[in-house]
């Protein structure tokens, strides 16, 4: 079981309008699991050491990403 944290954030308009168009036309996805996708993404490949494989962080942004994925519906 991951503990998880909440954040509150401001995003440019545009982006909330591409956001809210995205999440209208796949039902699976939330914005939650959308965020989980985005910011471990990001933080998968803005490692600033090397090699990251082998780093404790790597491994649980790479599993936060998976699963954010492959998430199976409710």
């Amino acid at each position: 079981m991951s503990l998880k944290v909440s954040i509150l954030t401001e995003i440019p308009e545009e982006l909330h309008a591409s956001l809210r168009s995205y999440l209208e036309s796949h039902p699976n996805w939330d914005q939650d699991r959308v965020f989980a996708a985005a910011l471990s993404l990001f933080l998968l490949q803005n490692q600033p050491n090397k090699p990251i494989e082998a780093s404790p962080n790597y491994r649980a942004c790479a599993r936060v990403y998976l699963e954010s994925l492959f998430q199976r519906p409710a």
